[in-house]
């Protein structure tokens, strides 16, 4: 791939463009080879330069808090972006609406409904992720989804042009949609209800709380690997696992990569786990769910190879 044109590219507000740039520090696994390109763009303006003389020429991928990806160990021939400073911005919008940058945490996102009294995010507080990838997967947690508070989504699509997407445009399901992957999510509109701080931030107190008694914290994890298979069978996910395979066996283990003994659908690095280490554990835990069950289960983490 010829990168010449692109090195030369004048950015207006600080955006970073690096080559060979290492990716195992910009994920929640640390595992992973190096982005061909890599792209840390803190504008529109600049966002929009860099794919116009990008043109279309190869692999793209959004890269939002690291905290559902799992990268291959080899370089990732293509560019890598993930959005910077001006994408990170939030604010109110009336009594009940927020407008927020897509590379804001969801935790800011909670955290500043509480503040303003916008009850209905407070879900939010409990998933490690930036709200573009929550849009992207509609993630949720404890009975809802992105899909439950999102108004619209501003986008820019690999052209150049930016669109609005109502959320009554957009075809959600369970940890999916059918937005375009070749969207970059810019911002996001949510809808709550007026309520007071001290009720909203009750909820948040709950929900961290039955958080952090079920999963792993502070560690090496991108948290809930295979979806729930609701198609398939009532059983969470987790039951599957644990009655499908002994996670105090031995053979559970490959090289660094194993399953939490808190939660069985997470999966841990617990040094220095390789991409093909990992890549073994999940296929290993499929297998056995399959063997035991005959449930076949999806990743809800981003393999990117």
């Amino acid at each position: 791939m010829k990168i010449i044109d692109l090195e030369k590219i004048k950015f207006s507000d600080d955006s970073r463009l690096n080559f060979d740039h290492d990716l195992s520090k910009l994920n929640w696994f640390n595992i992973g080879g190096k982005a061909k390109i890599f792209l840390l763009a803190n504008s529109l303006n600049d966002l929009s330069v860099f794919l116009k003389t990008y043109n279309n020429r190869g692999k793209v991928f959004i890269l939002g808090a690291g905290s559902n990806i799992l990268f291959d160990d080899h370089t990732y021939e293509g560019v890598i972006i993930k959005l910077g400073k001006n994408f990170n911005n939030i604010s109110k919008l009336n009594e009940n609406l927020i407008i927020s940058g897509s590379s804001c945490l969801d935790k800011k996102v909670a955290d500043f409904a509480m503040e303003n009294e916008i009850e209905g995010l407070e879900f939010l507080s409990c998933i490690p992720g930036s709200i573009g990838g929550g849009i992207r997967m509609n993630a949720g947690c404890y009975g809802r989804e992105f899909k439950d508070i999102l108004v619209s989504v501003q986008a820019l699509d690999f052209n150049g042009k930016v669109l609005t997407i109502p959320s009554d445009k957009i075809n959600f399901k369970y940890r999916s949609s059918n937005l375009s992957k070749d969207l970059i999510f810019l911002s996001a509109t949510f809808k709550g209800k007026v309520s007071l701080k001290e009720n909203i931030k009750k909820k948040i107190n709950s929900l961290k709380s039955q958080k952090d008694a079920s999963q792993p914290l502070r560690v090496k994890t991108s948290g809930s690997t295979f979806k729930n298979p609701i198609d398939q069978t009532n059983k969470k996910v987790w039951e599957l696992i644990k009655e499908s395979i002994d996670i105090n066996e031995a053979n559970t283990m490959f090289g660094d990569a194993v399953l939490s003994e808190k939660h069985c659908n997470f999966l841990i690095n617990k040094e220095k786990a390789s991409f093909n280490d990992m890549k073994n554990l999940i296929n290993f835990i499929k297998e056995n769910v399959y063997k035991k069950t005959g449930v076949n289960l999806e990743l809800e983490i981003v393999i990117t190879s």
